[in-house]
């Protein structure tokens, strides 16, 4: 009988094979090789992810100088479990949902009550209903507030979050580097600049074209601290970046424009869904060329980053002095539906960013920054899509096996796909490329042939 059951399986086994790779396959564009351009595949123009991120030497000096000068003996514990907090943070409820949410609530608790009790003083009963129903929201609902950075903790947060913002924010921009390789930005706006982690990695990257940049931050210690930061902890010495300006306020005139926007983990401070749509609005009316938005790699961070990403996309601007209309840079390859939220289990699109923390008591030599993000460009600015091919991300862990290659794709039909990339199928160019890649990145492919449903 064992011997009959593997005869079998042999048997139906090509068929099933063969049923899978239909199911899974990507036609390849016969330019991966122009593509390459004689660079080795592990170099492909796909790959965007950075291998580790360290602060500039000049702003972990500043940095370390800040905290030893505090001296401060809890701020280890203090820095974790601010970090924690962040990470855990959730969108403040809509006022329409929790309305919604009593209606049910009110409704279920009256029919139970009239079964189990009968005849009863219908005001007592209704009195009664009320505080079960006010005592449940109480229990149920998440309670955001603000967060408020004074001295003590805006010092805090530098110790927590500062390497992991600058490599979450050093990705993206260093994406448009290399897909827009003749953009030179010369003006910044930092929504929510905290400690200056985003004017650090623009300085990185672009050092040599910047000449202006606004940082807008409502705590004034944290802009006091990112100052401190940009003279190197010394107020007699001149600022390492030169041209910053701190506000509490964006700027009041629309009509000024910036090459970046950016707003890093800021969206997700603002008290409502009203509050977020007006100033992604505001934002990118203040927009020349890319606007920029990063937020925690949660459920939370990720529908907040689709809710503004759908907001440009779909709705019309009252006041608009640039007619270009927005279109996704990345990392979306389409400006469709985000698929991950039709999914039954709701699962965030995020990217991993390996980075070398602070050295400080409790920090390990490398730990990873898990983010969100969508880059919005003005149309006319999409670099880096291409002509002949259009690109896939990866959107999870590349699995390379002898042979083989497993790549969950996000494609330009806004469809999720698992594909195993083999040579004799895909040709050894994508095969390479897609063993050089890693999650996050690339990979040039055209639409699947056929569109069977997959896995």
């Amino acid at each position: 009988m064992a011997a009959l059951r593997g005869r079998c399986s042999n048997v139906y086994l090509p068929i099933i094979v063969k049923a899978t790779n239909r199911w899974l396959s990507v036609a390849v564009s016969p330019r991966v090789q122009d593509l390459l351009n004689g660079a080795p595949h592990r170099k492909h123009p796909g790959v965007m992810t950075l291998k580790s991120v360290s602060l500039p030497e000049e702003l972990q000096r500043a940095a370390l100088s800040v905290i030893h000068g505090a001296a401060e003996s809890r701020l280890a514990d203090r820095a974790h479990k601010l970090t924690n907090f962040l990470w855990s943070r959730q969108r403040p409820v809509e006022d329409s949902l929790l309305r919604e949410k009593a209606v049910a609530l009110e409704k279920r608790l009256w029919e139970r009550e009239k079964e189990r009790v009968g005849d009863v003083d219908s005001h007592l009963l209704e009195t009664r209903i009320r505080k079960k129903v006010l005592s449940e929201l109480k229990r149920t609902t998440h309670h955001w507030t603000p967060l408020r950075y004074d001295e003590d903790t805006a010092l805090v947060y530098l110790a927590a979050r500062l390497t992991g913002g600058y490599a979450a924010v050093r990705r993206v921009l260093n994406e448009i580097k290399k897909r827009d390789i003749n953009f030179s930005p010369h003006s910044l706006l930092d929504f929510g600049s905290g400690v200056g982690t985003a004017l650090w990695a623009m300085h990185t990257l672009w050092g040599d074209s910047m000449k202006e940049a606004i940082c807008v931050d409502s705590s004034a210690a944290m802009n006091s601290l990112a100052d401190r930061l940009f003279r190197g902890d010394s107020d007699k010495e001149a600022p390492l970046i030169k041209h910053v300006y701190f506000r509490q306020f964006l700027p009041v005139s629309p009509k000024v424009q910036f090459d970046v926007v950016v707003s890093a983990f800021s969206l997700s401070e603002l008290a409502s869904q009203k509050e977020r749509k007006e100033t992604v609005h505001t934002l990118w009316r203040k927009t020349h060329s890319y606007l920029v938005l990063v937020e925690n790699g949660t459920k939370d961070g990720h529908q907040i980053l689709m809710e503004a990403r759908d907001t440009l996309l779909t709705e019309e601007e009252m006041v608009a002095f640039d007619a270009r209309r927005p279109c996704v840079f990345a990392p979306c390859p389409h400006e469709l539906p985000c698929p991950k939220l039709k999914q039954r289990t709701l699962l965030p699109c995020n990217f991993p960013q390996p980075y070398r923390p602070l050295p400080l008591p409790g920090n390990a030599d490398r730990e990873v920054e898990k983010f969100s993000y969508v880059v919005l460009a003005r149309a006319g600015k999409e670099a880096g899509r291409g002509v002949e091919l259009d690109w896939a991300r990866l959107t999870g862990p590349v699995l390379r096996r002898p042979r083989h290659v497993h790549c969950q794709l996000c494609c330009t039909d806004a469809e999720l796909r698992r594909v195993t990339v083999t040579a004799h199928r895909h040709g050894r160019d994508l095969y390479r490329c897609a063993r050089s890649s890693d999650w996050g990145d690339r990979l040039p492919v055209i639409q699947p042939e056929d569109h069977a449903p997959s896995e």
